[in-house]
């Protein structure tokens, strides 16, 4: 047995004592969630028919960060962001123990999430929500943590470096992709020392950064048809806006798979400024290329052998890569045409 699966069979055999003695109810049925890098998920079915969604954390996970991550989404829920209200203990504790494990408990969402490509009007309702989150955070305490920004000051030949580790680690597992993999990477290190300075002159030299989700991404957030009925998995850290609403809206699932990708930007970062107008707009009008730094920057997804994850999600992983190798070359062909776009955003405010 791995270890996760020793977690998943010891949580297993605490659930039902936690949420009695806890929380002051009983299961009927938990099914597993294979989701989440720092916790093990489960949908609870309660024997008054209420359904609940509970997090145990693993002995690695960063309880305080938790926390932190906890209290700022409880603070987005006040503000009308749809965000899973969590359950207090009996103690009043969101984050309660028992018998060396962490556990919180939310109530279960509606909604799934989407494995299509977004539709206009969801990315507007995306916009709008991830506007608002930014809007409510502004007066936020800023959290300790803050979200690293490669793609804005790490030099080039690092990358090269990361490339070429990628490409031994996926020879060390005998990667079924390798020599696809190596002419990805080639052209990967290719864009990086051609696009990368001209990318980075282009940026306002002071961006606004402050508390924020940090992981506002398609897996994410839940839907139901074009609106997003739960917000979920703060990283509760201080991050670039800019950076967070380019990576929503040029979410590589949409750009590589939609003839409408650049419709659904527009429209998500339009219905953003409309809920968070205080951005500057030099901010928003630098997302796309912002995106595309954050992209050329990361290899996740290069190789997938050493996470360890179940067939399906490695599958998706690799199509994620894959996804975000298409990304780059659209973001890279249109962003002219992008940027003058997103420069008539909010002219004559």
């Amino acid at each position: 047995m791995t270890s996760v699966q020793e977690e998943a069979a010891l949580g297993d055999e605490i659930l039902a004592k936690v949420l009695s003695d806890r929380y002051s109810v009983d299961i009927t049925e938990a099914e597993l969630v294979p989701m989440g890098t720092e916790t093990i998920n489960r949908r609870v079915t309660l024997t008054d028919g209420r359904r609940v969604f509970v997090k145990q954390y693993r002995p690695s996970a960063d309880l305080e960060q938790a926390q932190t991550a906890w209290n700022m989404s409880e603070f987005c829920r006040t503000a009308r962001v749809p965000v899973p209200r969590v359950w207090r203990s009996r103690d009043g504790e969101v984050l309660t123990t028992s018998e060396g494990v962490a556990w919180v408990v939310t109530d279960a969402a509606p909604g799934r999430v989407a494995a299509e490509p977004l539709t206009a009007p969801r990315a507007q309702h995306i916009g709008l929500m991830l506007g608002r989150m930014h809007r409510a955070l502004a007066s936020y305490p800023p959290p300790a943590r803050v979200r690293q920004t490669r793609w804005r000051i790490a030099d080039v030949e690092t990358a090269d470096t990361a490339a070429d580790t990628a490409l031994a680690r996926a020879t060390a597992q005998h990667d079924p992709r390798l020599e696809q993999l190596r002419l990805e990477l080639a052209q990967r290190r290719d864009d990086l020392h051609t696009h990368v300075p001209r990318l980075r002159d282009g940026l306002p030299d002071n961006l606004v950064a402050q508390a924020s989700h940090a992981d506002f991404t398609r897996t994410n957030l839940l839907a139901q048809e074009d609106v997003i009925t739960a917000i979920l998995d703060f990283q509760g850290e201080i991050c670039v806006l800019a950076w967070e609403l380019g990576r929503a809206a040029f979410d590589p699932r949409t750009v590589a798979n939609s003839p409408s990708w650049m419709l659904c930007a527009l429209r998500m970062i339009e219905a953003y400024r409309v809920e968070n107008p205080g951005l500057p707009l030099a901010d928003v009008r630098a997302s796309a290329r912002i995106a595309l730094l954050y992209m050329l920057f990361s290899l996740y997804g290069a190789t997938t052998a050493e996470y360890g994850l179940p067939a399906e999600a490695e599958a998706d992983l690799q199509r994620y890569w894959a996804e975000r190798q298409v990304t780059i070359r659209r973001l890279l062909s249109n962003l002219d045409e992008l940027e003058a776009a997103l420069a008539t955003i909010g002219q004559g405010q």
